[in-house]
């Protein structure tokens, strides 16, 4: 029913059967500490089975705990936790999905230390972090490739890096962030540099390996980062060999502005943003952002705004979503709702340092996986 959207596409040699894929969202199923769990397996194999041509799994540290957003960030920082990784690649490839990493450091986000560290000392949520020395710096692009590496011996298919969501990739190219005077400060071009010296080690670690870029386009600031830069950036990033970009807006200092809650109910709302992003480069782009619908989606490819479809909510609201849309049984779709509880259920969940369940889903899953993972 629709061609554009059950079409196949090329990523650097990898063919994926259809342009859908599941974007990254974290839902706190990792264990303790990191490590891959029952639920977090059950859960992979779920998304992987639903019919989309790749999984990226979300948010994975590259350096515990100092770059990790929460205890149940997934690790991907130690060979203590290998094992469990070559598990999730595995039950995702087993499903027919193509396995994606994403590796993170989550810079001033991370919750493990009251001064966390970042480009400069930019106080968020109360929080004061330390500005990076130079030689830590390059710690920690090391660590990017050590952890890039990882995902490559675990046997995952391709690996992304995570530049969005305000984390420390996406906070030194934001000129509200980075007030840095060195070679990593200032212009443009400095702010750029640290990104694309992690592209640059990881490339090199990994050799031919598809390495993907979690792409912030605009922060929702004012005086933060905007398209005019970003398109800028997506070029230097074209140029230095990256594979796709995966395109959002948005950081957990403006999710919640009353206008970004009600653009967020909005569906599509960050195509636009993937749309001016794809007119940049030549790799394949996704989009994500609340596509309900396969003829807003495959439109979406059809009028050449982006490559592919992320989907994340929507797809863990329903994970039938990709073969209900092209058997034609759209009505029979269990919806992600915007306003569940007062605007996220999940979210307070996640909030509280508790995996998210989604109050849409039929009462025997919920009561099934509570039973089982609770």
């Amino acid at each position: 029913m629709y061609h554009n959207l059950f079409s196949e596409i090329t990523i650097k040699d990898l063919t994926l059967k259809n342009r859908l894929t599941m974007a990254p969202l974290y839902l706190g199923y990792a264990g303790e500490g990191g490590t891959v769990s029952d639920m977090l397996l059950e859960h992979y194999r779920l998304m992987a089975g639903s019919g989309v041509a790749m999984v990226v799994v979300e948010n994975a540290t590259v350096d515990h705990p100092v770059g990790s957003g929460s205890n149940r960030t997934l690790r991907a920082d130690t060979d203590d936790n290998l094992v469990g990784l070559k598990q999730l690649a595995a039950t995702i490839k087993q499903e027919g999905a193509l396995a994606c990493l994403q590796i993170n450091h989550a810079g001033r986000f991370a919750h493990a230390t009251q001064n966390p560290l970042a480009p400069s000392a930019v106080k968020t949520f109360g929080r004061m972090p330390r500005a990076l020395e130079n030689e830590e710096i390059d710690r920690i692009i090391d660590k990017y490739a050590n952890a890039a590496a990882r995902a490559k011996t675990a046997g995952f298919d391709m690996m992304e890096l995570h530049g969005g969501t305000g984390y420390l990739l996406a906070q030194f190219l934001s000129p509200r962030t980075n007030q840095r005077t060195d070679e990593y400060g200032g212009i443009l071009a400095n702010r750029q540099r640290f990104a694309l010296e992690v592209l640059m080690r990881v490339k090199e670690v990994v050799d031919t390996f598809p390495v993907g870029y979690r792409f912030l386009a605009d922060e929702w600031l004012p005086d933060g980062l905007q398209l005019e830069e970003s398109r800028q950036f997506a070029g230097s990033l074209n140029q230095a060999g990256i594979d796709y970009i995966s395109v959002m807006g948005g950081t957990y200092e403006s999710f919640s502005l009353p206008e970004i809650v009600e653009k967020s109910r909005q569906e599509g709302y960050m195509l636009n943003l993937a749309a001016e992003i794809r007119a940049e480069v030549d790799v394949p782009v996704i989009a994500a952002g609340r596509f309900a619908t396969g003829a807003f989606a495959d439109r979406a490819i059809s009028d050449g705004k982006t490559d592919l479809i992320g989907l994340a909510r929507v797809l863990w609201a329903d994970p039938q979503w990709p073969k209900r849309v092209h058997d034609g049984r759209e009505a029979d779709i269990i919806h992600c709702n915007p306003d569940c509880v007062d605007g996220g259920a999940c979210m307070q969940m996640l909030m509280k340092g508790r995996p998210a369940f989604c109050v849409e889903w039929p009462a025997e899953k919920m009561t099934e996986w509570k039973a089982k993972f609770v």
